[in-house]
């Protein structure tokens, strides 16, 4: 929620959206859809065109175990429960 300083709104910082060529944890941090999967997905595209706050459409590559594509998806999720590989989770 926004808060007020001298008249002006101001609101939390927005989580960056992922760049393209990485690879990040989605499962239910990232949207509900996907509260019994979790997968690494390896991005693509972020969609430029305006959302609800925090969310975006990535596209991207899912990976399996050793790190290959085996499917392209478009998917909405919430940039805060974006997690990279590597980082524990």
């Amino acid at each position: 929620m926004p808060t007020e300083q001298e008249g002006r709104a101001w609101a939390r910082p927005q989580p960056r959206s992922p760049k393209p060529g990485e690879e990040l944890w989605i499962d239910r941090e990232a949207s509900v859809q996907f509260l019994r999967q979790r997968f690494r997905l390896r991005v693509i595209s972020v969609c430029p065109k305006p959302t609800y706050r925090g969310w975006a459409w990535v596209t991207g590559y899912q990976l399996d175990d050793r790190g290959n594509a085996v499917e392209k998806r478009e998917i909405f999720v919430q940039l805060a429960g974006l997690r990279p590989v590597g980082r524990s989770t």
